[in-house]
Parts: C-alpha cells; structure tokens; sequence
C-alpha cells in the first residue's frame, strides 16, 4: 500500500516539517553528491551511524566494504555526533523519496497538533531512539546506518495515536 493523501486538515504551516525535509533533500545533493558514487559512500561512512564505532567494539581502522574499490574505515574516538547526522543521509534517491513522502503526508499534521518546538523535539527524539534500539540489537556491528526512517517511523506512529479515525488514502 502506498498512501498518497487523508482527510486531515492543518491549521498552520507545516514549516519544521518542511525544513527537515529541505535539510534532507539539501544534504543529499549537496552532502551525498545527490548519489554519486564517492560522495555518498564517503558521506555514509564518516555521518552515518556505526554501531560498533559507538560503543568502542570496533578499533579504529576497521576496514568496512563500501562498494566496489570503496572501503571506510573506522576512526578513533565514538563519534557521538553521528546520532544525529544518520538521520539527515540517505542511501538512494527512492529512499530519500520514500522518506520524505511520509514525513510530508503525516507530519504537517503532527506537527500542527504538538506545535513547532514539540515537533522537532519529538521528531529528534524518535531518529535518536531508533539509533540507540538498532545499536542495542547489535552493539558491534559494523554496518553504517543512515535515514531519516527512524524519526519517519516515530511520526508516523504518534499521527496513529493523535488520528485513529482519520481515512489515509493508499494505492
């Protein structure tokens, strides 16, 4: 199923909602070389998220595939910033897409029932719980994680519990 609009109307304008997607889409191209092949690989590799270079199980150095004639290799240090910068990287154009479809066709509305602030803490909130539950489920893995699909999700779960009646229109 593929959802493409609902009932619900908004109040305000979804500025934060569409902020993090211009953030998103910004990174991308800008970033991420709008997927070429050695900036994206470079940027997943030093921003996205790397369970076991977090928690220190990984030493630095550890040499991780990226594709072909492509390897990352771990840095010293956790790399606490990561957290966060996972969350505005993508790994294609169709996840980036995706992503940002269900962010735009649910969170203006989240947005505008919790307000601005409430919002973007809400939405950092559900991208850092998703880091820290894929890091517990493997704390030394080496896999770089990078999306929004987290705090997606998190959103997407609170419009759940603000609209439970609330028609979504799919295909």
């Amino acid at each position: 199923m593929f959802p493409y609009r609902d009932e619900n109307k908004t109040q305000h304008a979804a500025i934060v909602t569409g902020t993090i997607i211009g953030l998103n889409v910004l990174s991308w191209l800008v970033v991420q070389g709008a997927g070429t092949t050695v900036p994206l690989a470079a940027s997943v590799c030093n921003l996205g998220l790397i369970a076991g270079e977090l928690t220190g199980s990984l030493p630095p150095g550890t040499r991780i595939p990226m594709g072909e004639d492509l390897v990352c290799a771990t840095d010293p240090g956790r790399q606490v910033s990561h957290v966060l910068t996972h969350m505005f990287l993508h790994g294609s154009w169709m996840h980036l897409l995706g992503n940002m479809w269900f962010l735009w066709l649910f969170g203006n509305n989240v947005e505008d029932s919790m307000g601005r602030l409430r919002f973007v803490v809400f939405y950092l909130l559900c991208g850092l719980a998703a880091a820290v539950g894929q890091v517990l489920t493997d704390p030394s893995s080496p896999v770089p994680m990078v999306g929004a699909s987290g705090a997606i999700s998190g959103v997407m779960g609170g419009y759940l519990v603000l609209y439970p009646r609330v028609r979504v229109y799919t295909l």
